[in-house]
């Protein structure tokens, strides 16, 4: 009829879970039940959560006479009320442990009454009960004031106190316990009927039960009582199954008499298996496989002491067999009454305060894993709940605030037209644009001059054109990365430059080719003419054009949105798609650019007055070193700012082509005049 122990345990670790409560102390009787408690007990614990502050166990009434063993107990409870950080403790064992405890404390603090640090949450469980309802009578249960007392089920049944309250001595013949119990709780002395001598010890009779205090006589049905009640209309059900069975087999036998034969207690089993019935307040009694009782369970019971050493017992909960399920137990906190030294407020039994949100738990070496240090969250992670073990990272498009409690949702950045950086970067470009238009402009007015005609004049006007397209691409790259600027920004960026730096080198090549002509017997003036610059610039250009068409037919650039890169933004950018080819182009431009420095460097030295290697050698070595630079830069460079490392090296190194190729002839055309006639272009050097 007793509920499985393992249910009693459940809920002892749902009431500890529910308050939140880690830092539990136990005491438990010096004996085998108790070991078996504490095992049970501690598998749960470390499965739950829970630590075990210390362990204490209480001798048995045989051991507790030892002087020796006494006062080492009391040693030891003195040292965990004084010392231990927990306020919750468990108690576990037979009738009268609870009694010894009360004394060992007692011993150990005459005054503990008067001693705040008494204010404890003491679990009692149900082997318990018996015991604080029929030795309450003279014992001070102060020090257990608000504990918690786990109670086997039980329910009111009807006219069950009219009943009790009716009973005299002698209701019952040969009931010793009645006549033994009334002399105790009325404090009298029966004596034999036949002696006419009476005093104020002796029992009347004329008193009742009912005239008791409700804390010293348990008129409510205790678990005990009810499971007795239970059992005795089970047992009634098995006898009138057996009865029926009896009928039957009587009928078989054609009416014929069957002798009676007593029943044995060992047949019971088989039919109190099978009944199931409803009793007088309609809860169902039945036993499953293992013959245990089903739909039973534990009450839970806060206990209210008074100043005259009586309690009372209010039930604030329920534990049954959900609890072995994982689902919630009932419990009602709004009536519970806690010891008077926590003023109402619901206790702290843990090793250490609480890890608040922004921090996460950090275990102290040698020490239990319900003691921790509590450590800000690291960058990038959250922690919205307390004593977390782990914090958490925000939501991909979420960013942590400042205080890592909560995320908050991440603005999309990219390089606007709005900001400074890009009004700038877009000044610069425009500016320079209608700069290199300028030179344009003064190329054509003045293209019949002899400084435009020199070093192929179709070339520079090329060259010119490419520059002018040069500084306008970082408008592909400024604003909402979109479908069509991804595919152009890259793609026409390489051309383009490719183009301009091939018109540098067939400029260059030209010079050499042309110089070397002029030697006698030379063999190269055959290479003389319109169509080797062109075929130079084209043959160039057109190797870079085709790495951007297998870049674009394979994996193209699109729009694409970068979460990791940075902590507070969501990038807006162009992915590059295969980017293994973006750096072909790359490396492609590059290398075209190095040949053009090397052979701009082994012709700065020819005669001639409008020699342009020496003024090629140093754009291309501006121009390489821009490039050079921009790799890593570009490599190391996040969000938005890796748009603004292109835009600076297209700006910077297309500037340096300009100015070192063209300001000076501009120059000359412009406030030097008398420079740029034939005469002087043919001029030689004398010795």
């Amino acid at each position: 009829m007793v509920p499985n122990e393992i249910l009693q345990y459940m809920g002892i670790i749902s009431l500890l879970k529910y308050f939140g409560w880690t830092w539990i102390g136990l005491f438990a009787a010096d004996d085998e039940s108790g070991d078996r408690f504490l095992h049970s007990l501690d598998q749960l614990f470390s499965k739950n959560g829970i630590c075990s502050a210390f362990v204490e166990k209480i001798p048995n009434q045989h051991n507790a006479y030892n002087l020796d063993g006494v006062n080492s107990v009391v040693s030891n409870i003195y040292q965990v009320f004084t010392e231990s950080k927990g306020n919750v403790f468990v108690i576990y064992g037979e009738p009268l442990t609870i009694l010894w405890l009360n004394t060992y404390v007692f011993l150990g603090f005459p005054g503990y009454k008067e001693n705040a640090s008494f204010g404890k949450v003491w679990i009692m469980t149900a082997q318990l009960d018996f015991t604080l309802t029929g030795l309450q009578n003279g014992w001070d249960f102060q020090l257990f004031q608000g504990a918690f007392s786990f109670t086997i089920h039980s329910n009111v049944i009807e006219n069950f106190q009219k009943f009790v309250q009716t009973i005299k001595p002698g209701w019952n013949q040969g009931d010793g316990f009645l006549k033994d119990f009334w002399e105790q709780a009325f404090n009298c002395m029966f004596v034999d009927p036949q002696n006419t001598i009476r005093n104020n010890d002796t029992c009347t009779g004329d008193k009742m039960l009912k005239d008791l205090p409700g804390t010293l006589f348990e008129i409510h049905m205790t678990g005990h009582s009810y499971n007795i009640y239970n059992a005795v209309y089970a047992i009634a059900h098995a006898s009138h199954d057996i009865n029926q069975l009896r009928s039957k087999f009587k009928a078989v036998a054609g009416g014929k008499k069957l002798e009676h034969q007593d029943v044995q207690p060992w047949k019971f089993n088989q039919f109190l298996q099978e009944i199931s019935f409803n009793n007088s307040v309609g809860e169902t009694v039945s036993f499953n496989n293992q013959r245990e009782i089903v739909g039973s369970g534990f009450d839970i019971m806060n206990m209210i002491t008074f100043p005259n050493t009586s309690f009372q017992r209010v039930k604030v909960g329920r534990v049954d067999q959900d609890v072995l399920e994982g689902k919630e137990f009932i419990i009602n906190e709004d009536i519970i009454v806690w010891h008077t030294d926590f003023k109402q407020m619901t206790p702290v039994s843990a090793c250490n305060s609480d890890c608040f949100p922004s921090y996460q738990k950090k275990k102290k070496e040698g020490e239990k894993f319900c003691c921790f240090e509590c450590v800000l969250c690291p960058d990038g992670k959250i922690s919205t709940q307390k004593n977390v073990d782990d914090c958490f990272k925000c939501p991909e498009g979420q960013y942590p605030t400042q205080n890592r409690n909560q995320c908050i949702p991440k603005s999309i950045s990219f390089l606007s037209y709005e900001e400074p950086l890009g009004i700038g970067l877009a000044s610069v470009a425009g500016s320079s644009s209608l700069i290199i238009a300028f030179v344009l402009g003064i190329y054509i007015k003045h293209k019949d001059t002899p400084i435009v005609k020199a070093n192929n004049q179709n070339l520079s006007f090329i060259l010119l054109a490419s520059l002018f397209l040069c500084f306008l691409s970082p408008f592909l790259f400024l604003g909402h990365p979109g479908k069509e600027t991804c595919l152009l920004r890259q793609s026409a960026f390489v051309i383009i430059f490719s183009v301009a730096v091939s018109s540098v080198l067939a400029k260059t090549i030209t010079v050499i080719i042309a110089f070397m002509a002029t030697k006698p017997g030379s063999g190269i003036r055959k290479w003389m003419g319109k169509n080797l610059p062109i075929c130079i610039l084209l043959s160039c250009s057109f190797i870079q054009a085709g790495i951007c068409i297998v870049w674009l037919a394979t994996f193209p650039p699109f729009p694409d949105f970068d979460m990791q890169s940075m902590t507070e933004n969501i990038l807006a950018q162009c992915n590059e798609g295969f980017i293994s080819m973006f750096y072909l182009a790359l490396g492609y431009m590059g290398l075209l650019s190095i040949i053009s420095f090397i052979v701009a460097f082994l012709a700065r030295k020819l005669p001639d007055t409008f020699n342009e290697a020496k003024l090629i050698t140093f754009s291309m070595l501006m121009f390489c070193s821009v490039w050079l630079s921009f790799v890593p830069t570009y490599l190391s460079t996040k969000g938005k700012y890796v748009v603004a490392v292109e835009i600076f090296s297209i700006l910077a190194s297309s500037a340096g082509l300009l100015s070192c190729i063209f300001f000076p002839k501009v120059y000359i055309i412009l406030l030097k005049p008398e420079l740029n006639v034939r005469e002087h272009l043919t001029r030689r050097k004398r010795t």
